[in-house]
């Protein structure tokens, strides 16, 4: 027959310590019942086959959690190293002058629309010299298109001018000739009475001394005398027509003279046109610098309107009513709230698969919303190039760091219209990779 097993009693006793490591005896109790002997080891087997069980189990639970996990953490990168950016526009006068009046909608913290006045300067000085700088301008612009057509005038007087002078040249020479002629014929008149005077003079001498002796009747020696004064005046007569017959000579000389000047100056026509041109040029330079002064003036009488260029949120207002500016002097800065973006400092270990596009859930500490957006870019340097003092890694005494790189990252345009961030606030990006 087989050997019976040995009772579970038996072999818990032989297994319990004897001597020194024996426990102390136990207070009787009552006896368990014993089960069969045939079901004792069937129940071992089935305790060793479920721990088995359970074990692999685990084992399989922790090894996908693990898979998970890293799968999960692998597939976004996040940093606590960032911030809300924005623009600040600073807001300053651009001419100096005395504060008028100043918006009462624009205080700290309100929000302002863009073309808003902000302030008003004083205009009374820069509406004088915007008239001033309007009259000049008229007045220049007149003498530049007076001498523009002065230019047209000269050109056509001086070539009219030659035209006429040529033949009036002509002309006078023609008169110097005749009036030449005219004295050669003044003097041969009185050459010829002259001789006559000069003959009925001997005659009257002759006769004279023929009456004296009573050779002759007193009515021939007057017919003698009469035509010896005649021919006398005759004479004079000739010497004032000659004398004229010079003067006029002189004269048609001069006019010669004249209108060879005349051919002279018409001749000069395009000296004087260009010189009517560089008048013109000159006068043009002058009304577009009085121009240059008007429009500046006309700019200056602008700027004495402080205008919002952004709509935004006022911050470190300074301008007063009665306060006296000076230009660049800063008023008040305004921060469009619209156009915010995330700056995120990742380690450079984190950028492997970090690319543009990517989407981004954005985390506010401020109110604890969580915005979508998307990375915009990567900066062209690491964070420390920017730096007042950058390292130097050439030195010897090189450390290796573990540096961080600008990320911008932009607002989904739906987030962008309705949200409480604000330049310098905190938040934590997490980038999906996927």
């Amino acid at each position: 027959m087989a050997a019976q097993p040995k009772p579970l009693e038996l072999e818990i006793e032989d297994m319990e310590p004897t001597g020194a490591n024996a426990l102390p005896p136990e207070k009787p109790s009552a006896p368990a019942p014993e089960p069969a002997p045939e079901s004792r080891p069937g129940l071992l087997a089935t305790l060793k086959h479920y721990r088995k069980t359970v074990g692999f189990v685990a084992l399989v639970v922790v090894v996908a959690l693990a898979t998970g996990a890293w799968i999960y953490f692998g597939s976004y990168e996040t940093t606590d190293d960032a911030q809300v950016d924005g623009h600040l526009h600073p807001i300053s006068a651009r001419i100096s002058g005395t504060i008028i009046r100043v918006n009462p909608q624009v205080e700290d913290d309100h929000y302002v629309e863009a073309g808003t006045v902000i302030a008003e300067i004083d205009p009374a000085d820069y509406q004088a010299e915007f008239d001033r700088a309007q009259a000049d301008f008229d007045r220049l612009k007149a003498n530049a298109s007076a001498a523009t057509d002065d230019i047209t005038v000269t050109s056509s007087s001086s070539t009219g001018r030659l035209d006429q002078s040529k033949p009036a040249v002509t002309e006078a020479e023609d008169s110097v000739a005749s009036e030449r002629a005219s004295l050669q014929a003044a003097e041969a008149r009185l050459a010829q009475a002259e001789a006559n005077f000069i003959r009925a003079e001997s005659d009257r001498q002759r006769y004279e001394k023929l009456l004296a002796k009573r050779e002759i009747s007193q009515s021939e020696y007057d017919r003698v005398a009469t035509e010896s004064s005649t021919d006398r005046s005759a004479v004079a007569a000739a010497q004032a027509d000659r004398v004229a017959a010079q003067k006029r000579i002189s004269q048609a000389e001069s006019r010669l003279a004249q209108r060879k000047a005349d051919v002279r100056s018409a001749e000069s026509a395009p000296q004087q046109v260009a010189s009517s041109r560089a008048k013109a040029a000159a006068s043009l330079a002058d009304a577009q610098r009085a121009r240059a002064l008007f429009t500046t003036a006309q700019l200056n009488l602008g700027y004495t309107k402080i205008i919002a260029p952004v709509s935004g949120i006022v911050g470190r207002k300074t301008v007063e009513s009665g306060q006296r500016v000076q230009p660049g002097q800063q008023l008040l800065t305004i921060i469009p709230v619209d156009d915010i973006w995330i700056t995120a400092n990742f380690k450079e270990t984190q950028l492997r698969k970090m690319k543009p596009g990517q989407k981004v859930t954005i985390h506010a500490d401020s109110s604890g919303r969580s915005y979508v957006g998307h990375v915009d870019s990567l900066a062209g340097a690491t964070g420390s190039r920017f730096a007042l003092l950058p390292p130097e890694n050439a030195t010897g005494n090189y450390v290796k760091v573990v540096q961080r790189v600008p990320v911008r990252i932009v607002l989904e345009p739906g987030e962008n219209s309705d949200h409480r961030l604000r330049p310098g606030m905190s938040v934590e990006p997490e980038v999906s990779l996927r």
